[in-house]
Protein backbone atom coordinates (compact mmCIF):
# COMPACT_ATOMS: atom_id res chain seq x y z
CA UNK A 1 0.00 0.00 0.00
CA UNK A 2 1.22 3.61 -1.08
CA UNK A 3 1.83 5.55 1.91
CA UNK A 4 2.74 8.41 0.25
CA UNK A 5 1.37 12.15 1.29
CA UNK A 6 0.89 15.24 -0.60
CA UNK A 7 3.80 17.84 0.52
CA UNK A 8 4.67 21.31 -1.10
CA UNK A 9 7.50 21.59 -3.37
CA UNK A 10 9.57 23.13 -0.76
CA UNK A 11 9.54 20.94 2.22
CA UNK A 12 9.95 17.92 -0.34
CA UNK A 13 13.34 19.79 -0.87
CA UNK A 14 14.32 20.12 2.37
CA UNK A 15 13.22 16.55 3.08
CA UNK A 16 15.29 15.40 0.24
CA UNK A 17 18.39 17.10 1.85
CA UNK A 18 18.15 15.76 4.88
CA UNK A 19 17.63 12.50 3.59
CA UNK A 20 21.31 13.31 1.83
CA UNK A 21 22.62 13.76 5.54
CA UNK A 22 23.12 17.95 5.22
CA UNK A 23 23.86 19.66 8.30
CA UNK A 24 24.33 22.92 7.09
CA UNK A 25 23.30 24.81 4.52
CA UNK A 26 25.69 28.63 4.05
CA UNK A 27 23.89 31.39 2.33
CA UNK A 28 22.10 34.50 1.28
CA UNK A 29 18.38 33.93 1.16
CA UNK A 30 16.15 36.56 -0.83
CA UNK A 31 12.81 36.80 -1.89
CA UNK A 32 12.86 34.19 -4.30
CA UNK A 33 14.45 31.58 -1.48
CA UNK A 34 11.25 32.12 0.92
CA UNK A 35 9.55 29.14 0.96
CA UNK A 36 12.12 26.97 1.27
CA UNK A 37 13.53 29.49 4.26
CA UNK A 38 10.29 28.71 5.69
CA UNK A 39 10.86 24.57 5.09
CA UNK A 40 14.65 24.76 6.55
CA UNK A 41 12.89 26.81 9.67
CA UNK A 42 11.45 23.35 11.04
CA UNK A 43 14.48 21.40 9.99
CA UNK A 44 17.23 19.77 11.51
CA UNK A 45 19.92 21.34 9.11
CA UNK A 46 21.37 24.46 10.69
CA UNK A 47 21.47 27.66 7.80
CA UNK A 48 24.70 29.92 8.74
CA UNK A 49 24.05 33.69 7.00
CA UNK A 50 26.93 34.95 5.73
CA UNK A 51 27.82 38.25 4.82
CA UNK A 52 28.29 37.70 0.70
CA UNK A 53 27.64 34.69 -1.33
CA UNK A 54 31.20 34.09 -2.29
CA UNK A 55 32.01 33.09 1.79
CA UNK A 56 28.76 30.74 1.71
CA UNK A 57 30.66 28.98 -1.07
CA UNK A 58 33.47 29.05 -0.39
CA UNK A 59 32.45 27.19 3.23
CA UNK A 60 30.00 24.94 1.72
CA UNK A 61 33.50 23.94 -0.82
CA UNK A 62 35.67 23.28 2.36
CA UNK A 63 32.71 20.87 3.94
CA UNK A 64 33.45 19.07 0.96
CA UNK A 65 36.83 18.97 0.62
CA UNK A 66 36.91 18.21 4.77
CA UNK A 67 33.89 15.43 4.49
CA UNK A 68 33.90 14.30 1.33
CA UNK A 69 30.46 14.75 1.67
CA UNK A 70 29.18 17.75 -0.43
CA UNK A 71 28.40 20.85 0.72
CA UNK A 72 25.44 23.28 0.37
CA UNK A 73 25.07 26.86 -0.55
CA UNK A 74 22.07 28.98 -0.68
CA UNK A 75 21.69 32.48 -3.26
CA UNK A 76 18.67 33.93 -4.76
CA UNK A 77 18.60 34.67 -8.97
CA UNK A 78 20.74 36.97 -10.58
CA UNK A 79 23.39 38.42 -8.36
CA UNK A 80 23.20 36.27 -5.74
CA UNK A 81 23.65 33.28 -8.01
CA UNK A 82 26.03 35.07 -9.76
CA UNK A 83 28.25 35.59 -6.65
CA UNK A 84 28.43 32.26 -6.27
CA UNK A 85 30.37 31.76 -9.75
CA UNK A 86 33.45 31.99 -8.35
CA UNK A 87 33.20 29.65 -5.29
CA UNK A 88 31.54 27.39 -8.82
CA UNK A 89 34.82 27.06 -10.09
CA UNK A 90 36.97 26.71 -6.72
CA UNK A 91 34.91 23.68 -5.75
CA UNK A 92 35.15 22.20 -9.89
CA UNK A 93 38.78 22.65 -10.08
CA UNK A 94 39.86 22.05 -6.56
CA UNK A 95 37.72 18.53 -6.93
CA UNK A 96 35.37 19.45 -3.75
CA UNK A 97 31.97 17.99 -3.67
CA UNK A 98 29.51 21.25 -3.54
CA UNK A 99 25.76 21.84 -4.27
CA UNK A 100 24.47 25.16 -5.08
CA UNK A 101 20.89 25.90 -4.91
CA UNK A 102 19.41 28.96 -6.74
CA UNK A 103 16.29 30.65 -6.81
CA UNK A 104 14.53 31.81 -9.97
CA UNK A 105 11.65 34.34 -10.62
CA UNK A 106 8.12 31.97 -11.45
CA UNK A 107 9.07 30.59 -14.58
CA UNK A 108 5.08 29.70 -15.53
CA UNK A 109 3.70 33.14 -15.19
CA UNK A 110 5.92 36.32 -13.94
CA UNK A 111 4.25 40.09 -14.10
CA UNK A 112 8.28 41.63 -13.70
CA UNK A 113 9.38 40.92 -17.03
CA UNK A 114 13.17 40.58 -17.55
CA UNK A 115 14.18 42.05 -13.75
CA UNK A 116 16.94 40.24 -12.36
CA UNK A 117 16.59 37.38 -14.88
CA UNK A 118 19.56 36.01 -16.33
CA UNK A 119 19.79 32.24 -16.99
CA UNK A 120 21.53 30.79 -14.48
CA UNK A 121 21.89 27.18 -15.61
CA UNK A 122 23.68 27.95 -18.89
CA UNK A 123 25.82 30.27 -16.56
CA UNK A 124 26.67 27.61 -13.96
CA UNK A 125 26.85 24.03 -16.92
CA UNK A 126 30.34 25.09 -17.93
CA UNK A 127 31.80 25.29 -14.60
CA UNK A 128 29.49 22.58 -12.66
CA UNK A 129 29.10 18.29 -13.04
CA UNK A 130 25.39 19.04 -13.42
CA UNK A 131 23.27 22.06 -13.55
CA UNK A 132 19.24 21.31 -13.92
CA UNK A 133 16.46 23.90 -13.26
CA UNK A 134 13.44 21.97 -10.88
CA UNK A 135 10.21 22.77 -13.11
CA UNK A 136 8.35 19.69 -11.92
CA UNK A 137 7.68 19.44 -7.75
CA UNK A 138 7.85 15.42 -8.07
CA UNK A 139 11.13 15.43 -9.48
CA UNK A 140 12.44 17.01 -6.79
CA UNK A 141 13.72 13.42 -5.12
CA UNK A 142 15.43 12.47 -7.99
CA UNK A 143 17.24 15.52 -8.84
CA UNK A 144 18.45 15.88 -5.67
CA UNK A 145 19.89 12.60 -5.56
CA UNK A 146 20.93 12.86 -8.62
CA UNK A 147 22.87 15.99 -7.89
CA UNK A 148 24.56 14.70 -4.93
CA UNK A 149 25.66 11.38 -6.40
CA UNK A 150 27.53 13.55 -8.87
CA UNK A 151 29.06 15.87 -6.88
CA UNK A 152 30.10 13.30 -4.75
CA UNK A 153 31.65 10.30 -6.91
CA UNK A 154 35.17 10.80 -8.12
CA UNK A 155 36.39 13.38 -9.51
CA UNK A 156 34.06 15.18 -7.14
CA UNK A 157 32.90 18.96 -7.74
CA UNK A 158 30.20 21.35 -8.00
CA UNK A 159 26.46 20.87 -9.12
CA UNK A 160 23.80 23.36 -9.46
CA UNK A 161 20.25 23.36 -8.54
CA UNK A 162 17.39 26.04 -9.42
CA UNK A 163 14.62 26.05 -7.53
CA UNK A 164 12.29 28.83 -9.10
CA UNK A 165 9.93 30.59 -6.74
CA UNK A 166 6.10 29.44 -7.92
CA UNK A 167 7.61 25.67 -8.23
CA UNK A 168 8.71 25.87 -4.48
CA UNK A 169 5.50 26.80 -3.80
CA UNK A 170 3.38 24.02 -5.50
CA UNK A 171 2.28 20.83 -4.37
CA UNK A 172 3.52 17.39 -5.08
CA UNK A 173 2.12 14.05 -5.19
CA UNK A 174 4.29 12.44 -2.97
CA UNK A 175 6.73 12.71 0.12
CA UNK A 176 9.20 9.42 -0.64
CA UNK A 177 12.85 9.80 -1.27
CA UNK A 178 15.28 8.09 -2.57
CA UNK A 179 17.80 5.73 -0.89
CA UNK A 180 21.13 6.73 -0.40
CA UNK A 181 23.90 4.27 -1.63
CA UNK A 182 27.86 4.48 -1.32
CA UNK A 183 29.69 5.41 -4.28
CA UNK A 184 30.55 2.77 -6.23
CA UNK A 185 34.26 2.73 -6.66
CA UNK A 186 35.82 0.68 -10.21
CA UNK A 187 39.28 -1.81 -9.36
CA UNK A 188 42.15 -1.98 -11.48
CA UNK A 189 42.56 -5.13 -13.18
CA UNK A 190 44.86 -7.90 -12.21
CA UNK A 191 46.46 -7.64 -15.65
CA UNK A 192 47.36 -4.25 -14.72
CA UNK A 193 48.35 -4.84 -11.02
CA UNK A 194 51.08 -7.31 -11.98
CA UNK A 195 52.66 -4.90 -15.00
CA UNK A 196 53.09 -2.45 -12.03
CA UNK A 197 54.98 -4.86 -10.04
CA UNK A 198 56.91 -5.63 -12.57
CA UNK A 199 57.75 -1.90 -13.54
CA UNK A 200 58.39 -1.40 -9.60
CA UNK A 201 60.89 -4.19 -9.45
CA UNK A 202 62.26 -3.36 -12.68
CA UNK A 203 63.63 -0.17 -11.35
CA UNK A 204 66.54 1.32 -9.73
CA UNK A 205 65.12 4.52 -8.42
CA UNK A 206 61.87 4.41 -8.24
CA UNK A 207 59.96 7.85 -6.34
CA UNK A 208 56.29 7.79 -5.42
CA UNK A 209 54.19 11.19 -6.22
CA UNK A 210 51.27 11.97 -4.36
CA UNK A 211 49.30 14.67 -6.05
CA UNK A 212 45.77 16.01 -5.46
CA UNK A 213 43.55 13.04 -6.12
CA UNK A 214 44.85 10.72 -3.47
CA UNK A 215 44.43 13.09 -0.63
CA UNK A 216 41.35 11.86 0.66
CA UNK A 217 41.06 9.96 4.27
CA UNK A 218 40.35 6.61 3.04
CA UNK A 219 43.41 6.92 0.31
CA UNK A 220 46.30 7.93 3.35
CA UNK A 221 46.38 4.89 5.04
CA UNK A 222 47.29 2.39 2.03
CA UNK A 223 49.40 4.70 0.51
CA UNK A 224 51.45 5.15 4.18
CA UNK A 225 51.19 0.90 4.49
CA UNK A 226 52.58 0.63 0.31
CA UNK A 227 55.53 3.15 1.82
CA UNK A 228 56.28 1.19 4.87
CA UNK A 229 56.45 -2.00 3.11
CA UNK A 230 58.49 -1.07 -0.06
CA UNK A 231 61.01 1.79 1.36
CA UNK A 232 59.81 3.79 -1.48
CA UNK A 233 60.72 7.46 -1.03
CA UNK A 234 58.05 10.09 -1.78
CA UNK A 235 56.74 13.91 -2.50
CA UNK A 236 53.82 15.68 -3.21
CA UNK A 237 52.56 18.10 -5.31
CA UNK A 238 51.16 21.49 -3.53
CA UNK A 239 47.22 19.68 -3.81
CA UNK A 240 48.92 16.15 -2.51
CA UNK A 241 50.50 18.04 1.37
CA UNK A 242 49.76 16.22 4.09
CA UNK A 243 48.41 13.06 2.21
CA UNK A 244 51.12 11.32 4.34
CA UNK A 245 52.95 12.90 7.27
CA UNK A 246 55.80 15.45 6.92
CA UNK A 247 57.72 14.29 9.12
CA UNK A 248 57.98 10.75 7.57
CA UNK A 249 61.58 9.09 7.16
CA UNK A 250 61.22 8.50 3.88
CA UNK A 251 59.30 12.30 2.85
CA UNK A 252 61.12 14.52 0.61
CA UNK A 253 58.82 17.68 0.07
CA UNK A 254 56.82 19.40 -2.06
CA UNK A 255 57.40 19.55 -5.60
CA UNK A 256 56.01 22.37 -8.40
CA UNK A 257 57.41 25.51 -6.69
CA UNK A 258 60.22 26.03 -8.76
CA UNK A 259 62.43 23.96 -11.20
CA UNK A 260 65.64 24.42 -10.12
CA UNK A 261 64.91 23.25 -6.44
CA UNK A 262 67.21 20.55 -4.54
CA UNK A 263 63.08 18.41 -4.56
CA UNK A 264 63.36 18.11 -8.75
CA UNK A 265 66.85 16.87 -8.41
CA UNK A 266 65.51 13.85 -7.33
CA UNK A 267 62.34 13.71 -10.17
CA UNK A 268 65.22 13.98 -12.26
CA UNK A 269 67.20 11.55 -11.11
CA UNK A 270 64.10 8.75 -10.96
CA UNK A 271 63.69 6.20 -13.50
CA UNK A 272 60.19 5.65 -12.43
CA UNK A 273 57.73 7.98 -11.34
CA UNK A 274 54.40 5.86 -9.51
CA UNK A 275 52.36 9.46 -9.79
CA UNK A 276 49.19 8.52 -7.09
CA UNK A 277 46.33 11.10 -7.69
CA UNK A 278 47.68 13.47 -10.71
CA UNK A 279 44.95 15.84 -11.26
CA UNK A 280 45.69 17.96 -14.28
CA UNK A 281 44.33 20.95 -12.61
CA UNK A 282 48.33 21.07 -11.37
CA UNK A 283 51.18 20.69 -13.99
CA UNK A 284 53.49 17.06 -13.60
CA UNK A 285 56.62 18.56 -11.73
CA UNK A 286 58.48 16.72 -14.41
CA UNK A 287 58.52 17.08 -18.25
CA UNK A 288 58.22 13.70 -19.85
CA UNK A 289 60.33 13.12 -23.19
CA UNK A 290 60.39 9.84 -25.15
CA UNK A 291 63.31 7.38 -24.28
CA UNK A 292 63.24 8.75 -20.62
CA UNK A 293 61.92 8.05 -17.04
CA UNK A 294 58.87 5.31 -16.60
CA UNK A 295 55.77 6.98 -15.15
CA UNK A 296 52.85 4.95 -13.21
CA UNK A 297 49.33 6.52 -13.64
CA UNK A 298 47.34 5.41 -10.38
CA UNK A 299 44.46 7.18 -10.42
CA UNK A 300 40.44 7.10 -10.52
CA UNK A 301 40.33 7.81 -14.49
CA UNK A 302 42.41 7.71 -17.03
CA UNK A 303 45.12 10.15 -18.07
CA UNK A 304 44.87 13.41 -19.99
CA UNK A 305 47.59 12.35 -22.40
CA UNK A 306 49.88 15.19 -23.81
CA UNK A 307 52.98 16.40 -24.74
CA UNK A 308 54.34 16.13 -21.82
CA UNK A 309 52.40 14.09 -19.66
CA UNK A 310 51.67 9.86 -21.75
CA UNK A 311 51.60 7.20 -18.92
CA UNK A 312 53.58 3.97 -19.90
CA UNK A 313 51.05 1.95 -17.85
CA UNK A 314 47.88 2.67 -16.32
CA UNK A 315 45.98 1.90 -13.21
CA UNK A 316 42.87 2.94 -13.25
CA UNK A 317 40.39 2.43 -10.57
CA UNK A 318 40.16 3.14 -6.76
CA UNK A 319 43.35 4.27 -5.71
CA UNK A 320 43.10 3.01 -2.04
CA UNK A 321 42.56 -0.31 -3.85
CA UNK A 322 45.22 -0.56 -6.05
CA UNK A 323 47.85 0.49 -3.54
CA UNK A 324 46.15 -2.15 -0.84
CA UNK A 325 46.54 -4.74 -3.95
CA UNK A 326 50.32 -3.86 -4.51
CA UNK A 327 51.19 -3.22 -0.63
CA UNK A 328 50.00 -7.18 -0.70
CA UNK A 329 51.42 -8.66 -3.50
CA UNK A 330 54.36 -6.36 -3.15
CA UNK A 331 58.11 -7.15 -1.14
CA UNK A 332 61.06 -4.97 -0.49
CA UNK A 333 63.29 -5.04 -3.32
CA UNK A 334 67.15 -5.48 -2.99
CA UNK A 335 68.13 -3.41 -5.80
CA UNK A 336 66.53 -0.27 -5.16
CA UNK A 337 68.97 2.33 -4.86
CA UNK A 338 67.26 5.35 -2.63
CA UNK A 339 71.17 6.84 -1.44
CA UNK A 340 70.50 9.69 -3.67
CA UNK A 341 66.85 10.59 -2.89
CA UNK A 342 68.15 10.75 0.72
CA UNK A 343 71.13 13.13 -0.27
CA UNK A 344 68.75 15.37 -1.37
CA UNK A 345 66.47 15.12 1.63
CA UNK A 346 69.30 16.29 3.62
CA UNK A 347 69.56 18.86 1.80
CA UNK A 348 66.31 19.84 1.46
CA UNK A 349 65.97 19.83 5.06
CA UNK A 350 69.17 21.90 5.17
CA UNK A 351 68.19 24.64 3.36
CA UNK A 352 64.12 24.73 5.25
CA UNK A 353 66.38 25.93 8.08
CA UNK A 354 67.37 28.96 6.43
CA UNK A 355 66.08 32.35 8.12
CA UNK A 356 63.51 30.38 10.64
CA UNK A 357 65.21 32.60 13.21
CA UNK A 358 66.13 35.43 11.78
CA UNK A 359 65.09 38.78 13.39
CA UNK A 360 64.49 41.35 11.14
CA UNK A 361 61.17 43.01 10.93
CA UNK A 362 59.26 43.34 8.73
CA UNK A 363 59.56 39.59 9.08
CA UNK A 364 60.83 37.27 6.52
CA UNK A 365 58.64 34.23 5.03
CA UNK A 366 60.95 31.97 6.32
CA UNK A 367 60.54 32.79 9.75
CA UNK A 368 57.13 33.16 9.61
CA UNK A 369 56.11 30.00 8.87
CA UNK A 370 58.74 28.58 10.76
CA UNK A 371 56.55 30.43 14.18
CA UNK A 372 53.82 29.17 12.85
CA UNK A 373 54.59 25.75 12.81
CA UNK A 374 55.85 25.92 16.55
CA UNK A 375 52.20 27.47 17.52
CA UNK A 376 50.41 24.98 15.84
CA UNK A 377 49.88 21.63 16.96
CA UNK A 378 50.01 18.44 14.95
CA UNK A 379 46.64 18.57 14.12
CA UNK A 380 46.47 22.42 14.08
CA UNK A 381 44.75 23.78 10.96
CA UNK A 382 45.78 26.30 8.40
CA UNK A 383 43.75 27.88 6.06
CA UNK A 384 45.71 29.32 3.24
CA UNK A 385 44.58 32.64 0.96
CA UNK A 386 46.39 32.87 -2.13
CA UNK A 387 49.13 34.92 -2.09
CA UNK A 388 53.09 33.91 -2.63
CA UNK A 389 53.48 33.43 1.09
CA UNK A 390 51.36 30.11 -0.32
CA UNK A 391 54.38 28.87 -2.17
CA UNK A 392 56.32 29.46 1.22
CA UNK A 393 54.07 27.40 3.73
CA UNK A 394 53.91 25.19 0.93
CA UNK A 395 57.44 24.40 0.63
CA UNK A 396 58.68 24.81 4.09
CA UNK A 397 55.47 23.66 6.70
CA UNK A 398 56.03 20.21 7.56
CA UNK A 399 52.64 18.47 7.81
CA UNK A 400 52.24 15.76 10.33
CA UNK A 401 48.33 14.70 9.66
CA UNK A 402 46.23 14.82 6.58
CA UNK A 403 44.07 17.73 6.04
CA UNK A 404 46.20 20.51 8.37
CA UNK A 405 47.25 22.83 5.84
CA UNK A 406 44.21 23.98 3.55
CA UNK A 407 46.15 24.46 0.07
CA UNK A 408 44.36 25.69 -3.21
CA UNK A 409 46.61 25.39 -6.31
CA UNK A 410 43.60 24.77 -8.41
CA UNK A 411 41.32 27.85 -9.18
CA UNK A 412 43.48 29.37 -6.74
CA UNK A 413 41.21 32.18 -6.29
CA UNK A 414 42.00 35.07 -3.35
CA UNK A 415 39.59 35.63 -0.81
CA UNK A 416 38.98 32.15 0.28
CA UNK A 417 40.85 31.86 3.49
CA UNK A 418 38.81 33.30 5.99
CA UNK A 419 35.39 31.46 4.92
CA UNK A 420 37.54 28.10 4.04
CA UNK A 421 39.69 28.45 8.28
CA UNK A 422 35.79 29.37 9.35
CA UNK A 423 34.52 26.25 8.10
CA UNK A 424 37.26 24.41 9.56
CA UNK A 425 36.78 26.07 12.80
CA UNK A 426 33.00 24.71 13.21
CA UNK A 427 33.72 21.05 12.50
CA UNK A 428 37.41 21.23 14.46
CA UNK A 429 35.36 23.65 17.44
CA UNK A 430 38.61 21.70 19.55
CA UNK A 431 41.46 22.35 17.58
CA UNK A 432 43.68 25.34 16.53
CA UNK A 433 42.94 27.17 13.02
CA UNK A 434 44.24 29.89 11.82
CA UNK A 435 43.77 31.69 8.53
CA UNK A 436 46.78 33.28 6.94
CA UNK A 437 46.02 35.63 4.44
CA UNK A 438 48.02 38.22 2.88
CA UNK A 439 45.98 41.48 2.86
CA UNK A 440 44.79 41.91 -0.51
CA UNK A 441 42.88 38.67 -0.13
CA UNK A 442 41.38 38.88 3.08
CA UNK A 443 39.76 42.24 1.93
CA UNK A 444 38.06 40.35 -0.98
CA UNK A 445 35.86 38.80 2.15
CA UNK A 446 37.09 40.52 5.25
CA UNK A 447 32.96 41.19 6.12
CA UNK A 448 32.79 37.16 7.07
CA UNK A 449 34.70 38.60 10.12
CA UNK A 450 30.94 39.51 11.33
CA UNK A 451 29.67 36.48 10.60
CA UNK A 452 32.77 34.25 12.81
CA UNK A 453 32.27 36.51 15.61
CA UNK A 454 28.30 35.88 15.45
CA UNK A 455 29.04 32.07 15.28
CA UNK A 456 31.74 32.23 18.54
CA UNK A 457 33.97 31.01 16.48
CA UNK A 458 38.07 30.35 17.75
CA UNK A 459 39.80 31.41 15.52
CA UNK A 460 42.96 33.42 14.50
CA UNK A 461 42.82 35.56 11.18
CA UNK A 462 46.66 36.29 10.38
CA UNK A 463 47.24 39.24 7.95
CA UNK A 464 51.05 39.02 6.30
CA UNK A 465 51.00 43.22 5.25
CA UNK A 466 52.61 44.31 2.09
CA UNK A 467 50.54 46.87 1.09
CA UNK A 468 50.35 45.47 -2.84
CA UNK A 469 49.48 42.38 -4.69
CA UNK A 470 52.34 41.23 -3.77
CA UNK A 471 52.42 38.38 -5.90
CA UNK A 472 52.02 39.86 -8.66
CA UNK A 473 54.81 42.55 -7.92
CA UNK A 474 57.16 40.30 -7.48
CA UNK A 475 56.31 38.52 -11.09
CA UNK A 476 56.50 41.85 -12.59
CA UNK A 477 59.64 42.27 -11.19
CA UNK A 478 60.82 39.55 -12.44
CA UNK A 479 59.64 39.87 -15.58
CA UNK A 480 61.70 42.95 -15.97
CA UNK A 481 59.01 45.65 -15.90
CA UNK A 482 58.57 48.86 -14.11
CA UNK A 483 57.47 48.81 -10.46
CA UNK A 484 54.04 50.17 -11.02
CA UNK A 485 50.52 49.81 -10.01
CA UNK A 486 50.06 47.36 -7.84
CA UNK A 487 50.29 48.91 -4.32
CA UNK A 488 47.07 50.37 -2.28
CA UNK A 489 46.50 51.69 1.01
CA UNK A 490 44.90 49.89 3.96
CA UNK A 491 42.08 50.18 6.80
CA UNK A 492 43.94 49.79 10.34
CA UNK A 493 43.36 46.26 10.66
CA UNK A 494 43.25 46.33 14.23
CA UNK A 495 40.15 49.29 14.74
CA UNK A 496 39.01 47.08 11.54
CA UNK A 497 38.88 43.69 13.57
CA UNK A 498 37.14 45.71 16.63
CA UNK A 499 34.78 46.90 14.85
CA UNK A 500 33.47 43.35 14.33
CA UNK A 501 33.34 42.13 18.14
CA UNK A 502 36.60 40.72 17.11
CA UNK A 503 40.17 41.11 18.84
CA UNK A 504 42.82 43.10 17.09
CA UNK A 505 46.51 43.01 17.44
CA UNK A 506 49.89 44.41 15.83
CA UNK A 507 52.63 42.78 15.42
CA UNK A 508 56.06 45.39 15.58
CA UNK A 509 58.79 43.07 16.80
CA UNK A 510 59.76 39.40 15.25
CA UNK A 511 60.29 38.33 18.59
CA UNK A 512 56.64 39.27 19.70
CA UNK A 513 54.72 37.07 16.86
CA UNK A 514 55.25 33.68 18.51
CA UNK A 515 53.98 35.17 21.97
CA UNK A 516 51.27 36.60 21.05
CA UNK A 517 49.80 34.16 19.03
CA UNK A 518 49.70 31.82 21.89
CA UNK A 519 48.20 34.02 23.55
CA UNK A 520 45.37 34.81 20.86
CA UNK A 521 44.60 30.56 21.57
CA UNK A 522 44.85 31.12 25.20
CA UNK A 523 42.27 33.57 25.52
CA UNK A 524 39.70 32.03 22.91
CA UNK A 525 37.40 33.66 20.25
CA UNK A 526 38.35 35.46 17.19
CA UNK A 527 41.46 37.12 17.06
CA UNK A 528 42.96 39.31 13.99
CA UNK A 529 47.06 39.81 14.00
CA UNK A 530 48.36 41.95 11.60
CA UNK A 531 52.07 41.43 10.66
CA UNK A 532 54.42 43.25 8.11
CA UNK A 533 56.52 40.59 5.96
CA UNK A 534 59.61 41.46 3.42
CA UNK A 535 59.01 39.58 0.21
CA UNK A 536 62.57 40.78 -1.21
CA UNK A 537 63.72 36.79 0.05
CA UNK A 538 61.18 35.44 -2.87
CA UNK A 539 63.84 36.65 -5.83
CA UNK A 540 66.96 35.22 -3.85
CA UNK A 541 65.56 32.16 -2.51
CA UNK A 542 62.27 31.19 -5.15
CA UNK A 543 64.45 32.22 -8.45
CA UNK A 544 68.01 33.00 -7.91
CA UNK A 545 69.49 30.76 -5.87
CA UNK A 546 67.67 27.87 -6.96
CA UNK A 547 67.97 28.37 -10.89
CA UNK A 548 71.64 28.36 -10.24
CA UNK A 549 71.58 25.27 -8.15
CA UNK A 550 73.38 22.15 -9.86
CA UNK A 551 71.72 18.60 -8.73
CA UNK A 552 74.15 16.96 -6.51
CA UNK A 553 76.45 14.95 -8.44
Amino acid sequence: MDSSKPIKASDLFVKALENEGVEYIFGVPGEENLDLLESLRTSSIKLILTRHEQGAGFMAATYGRLTGKAGVCLATLGPGATNLVTPAAYAQLGAMPMLMITGQKPIKKSKQGRFQIVNVVDMMRPITKFAKQIVNVNTIPALVREAFRLAEEERPGAVHLELPEDIAAEMGESDHVFNVNPPCRPIANEHSINEALKMIRGAKHPLLLIGAGANRKRIIAALKAFIEKTGIPFCNTQMGKGAVGGHHRLYLGTAALSSGDYLHCAIDRADLVINAGHDVVEKPPFFMQVGGKQVMHVNFSSAEVDEVYFPQLELIGDIAATFERLTEKIEPVAEHDFSYFMRVQEKVSEHMKEGVDDPRFPMIPQRVVADVRKVMPDDGIVALDNGVYKIWFARNYRTPEPNTVLLDNALATMGAGLPSAMMASILNPQRRVMAICGDGGFMMNSQEMETAVRLKLNLVVLILRDDAYGMIRWKQADAGFADWGLEFNNPDFVTYAKSYGAHGHRVSAAEEFVPLLEQCYSEGGVHLVEASVDYSENKRVLIDELAERICLV
